[in-house]
């Protein structure tokens, strides 16, 4: 079937089966940044944002986005640049598989919660999983990206 989105703030047609998994329609239509790592909605890798939220793009059907904005970590390159130098240097960053969608969700965050605690940021990122590091890095970069000082 054929649907109309919005990817990246442009319109696209994409062909998509009727159990086809938008992970899988934006990875088959040239958005590689958008990964699989569990297959059990858990990991947080496939994360996009549609109209504006972080998804997990992995549980939702290709279909059922029709008409909707989508956006990839291509959508917000400028932002995840900034964000990922922070995260190379609180040494957090490694292999890079979980990345962009670690990185989706922080600057989602960034939007949804102005000001976060420590603990709303552990919340929010509990979704998603990395495999090569402590979250330690990881918590060290977010808090000094989002101006946190607890």
């Amino acid at each position: 079937m054929q649907i109309d989105v919005t990817i990246n703030n442009k319109q696209i047609s994409l062909t998509v089966d009727f159990n086809e998994f938008l992970a899988d329609s934006l990875r088959k239509h040239g958005f590689s940044s958008v990964r699989k790592g569990c297959d059990t909605s858990c990991c947080g890798l496939c994360s996009v944002w549609i109209d504006g939220k972080p998804t997990l793009s992995c549980s939702v059907l290709a279909f059922r986005v029709a008409g909707k904005n989508i956006t990839t970590i291509e959508g917000v390159e400028t932002e995840a640049e900034a964000f990922a130098q922070i995260l190379a240097a609180e040494g957090a960053e490694q292999c890079g598989f979980c990345s962009p969608g670690f990185i989706m969700t922080v600057l989602a965050l960034k939007n949804e919660i102005p000001n976060p605690t420590e603990e709303q940021i552990i919340h929010y990122l509990t979704g998603n999983l990395c495999r090569c590091t402590g979250y330690m890095g990881q918590l060290r970069a977010v808090k000094t990206y989002l101006g946190v000082n607890t």
